[in-house]
């Protein structure tokens, strides 16, 4: 089966299979009820990923391909794109395949990321080059990238709207390369302005989300003011959610899944730092490379102390906010609250 045929048999699935628990939400709470819409919807993803992407020959390749993919994951970012699909009124299984296209590029960017930051470890495996080596997790990141326009290629759209959001995705893809080359070049600096973070924030995540949310207007031929509108949620969306991660590092030592602090001793010039540098606060670990426990949570107070951690709280719920501002075009319907919803999920989320 190829990943066209494939997609088609998942957009066939009966709704009623997907939605026979909805009279059992009565009684729960709202972030309850929003968490499981959210974990439907990424149900949907993962049996999609399964069907129509699996291991095929030459095995060794595939395997590695589809080991982060398999690994699990949030899946936000297409569950993003089917909740954004109903927000304007439409029919999600004829654009299932711009979902998956989505989930894709990301598991393509984490493949080369990991390469680049000799991480060991994602989603709780070994990362693909840890396991397979370098050389054919760079082949499986760039099998991914092809296969992710292959997926998009069957969306049931008419061929202008398709040739569209190809050119969308596309552009994202360049714009998440700048971004991580921009983020690379921090490094090298002694001073970054938070202008410049914000920008390297805008094209390394959030572009990514905002494909996501823009994909199904731009597929269905939506107006520009509702393209436009979805493509604002993504990107404040996805700074909030960049800015989080950055939080989360200090604050989310037991939740995060990574090494707690890295974030200072690999010496990031994430918003807190920035803001700590700005008041002329100094971190004696930034840029070490190591540190013990008691040194990094001696950090970690200075920059609580200081303010930078609340004044990077205070910066992600503002690009929240202007994510849900941004819907206001849209009718006042149930997808259009989960989006909202999701947009307060991210700034709220400890892990």
């Amino acid at each position: 089966m190829d990943a066209v045929q494939g997609v088609k048999q998942m957009s066939e699935m009966s709704e009623m299979d997907r939605m026979n628990q909805s009279d059992e939400s009565s009684g729960m709470s709202e972030s309850d009820e929003f968490k499981k819409e959210i974990a439907a919807k990424a149900g949907i993803i993962e049996k999609a990923i399964r069907e129509y992407l699996p291991v095929k020959e030459p095995e060794g390749l595939y395997k590695a391909t589809r080991h982060l993919l398999y690994a699990g994951g949030k899946r936000l970012r297409p569950a993003l794109t089917l909740i954004s699909c109903e927000a304007i009124g439409r029919d999600w299984k004829p654009i299932l395949p711009a979902a998956l296209a989505v989930e894709v590029i990301h598991t393509f960017t984490l493949v080369h990321d990991d390469i680049m930051d000799r991480d060991e470890m994602r989603r709780g495996v070994k990362t693909v080059h840890a396991e397979f080596g370098e050389p054919v997790a760079i082949l499986a990141g760039d099998t991914l990238f092809a296969e992710a326009f292959e997926i998009l290629a069957g969306c049931n759209v008419e061929a202008e709207n398709a040739v569209k959001a190809s050119k969308l995705l596309a552009d994202v893809c360049v714009k998440i390369c700048e971004g991580q080359y921009l983020d690379m070049s921090f490094e090298d600096r002694e001073s970054v302005k938070e202008e410049e973070y914000l920008e390297m924030v805008q094209k390394k995540t959030a572009t990514l989300l905002a494909a996501s949310s823009t994909l199904p207007a731009v597929l269905y031929g939506e107006g520009e003011e509702v393209v436009k509108a979805l493509w604002d949620y993504g990107i404040n969306c996805g700074i909030a959610f960049q800015i989080q991660d950055d939080i989360l590092d200090l604050v989310g030592k037991e939740k995060i899944g990574k090494d707690w602090g890295s974030d200072i001793v690999e010496g990031k010039k994430t918003l807190i730092m920035l803001r700590a540098m700005e008041m002329g606060v100094e971190i004696d670990i930034y840029g070490k490379g190591k540190a013990s426990l008691e040194e990094i949570e001696k950090a970690v107070k200075r920059l609580e102390d200081c303010g930078a951690i609340e004044y990077a709280k205070s910066k992600a719920l503002q690009f929240a906010e202007r994510a849900k501002e941004s819907l206001k075009v849209l009718p006042e319907t149930h997808a259009r609250k989960l989006m909202e919803q999701l947009a307060d999920y991210i700034v709220t989320r400890e892990h």
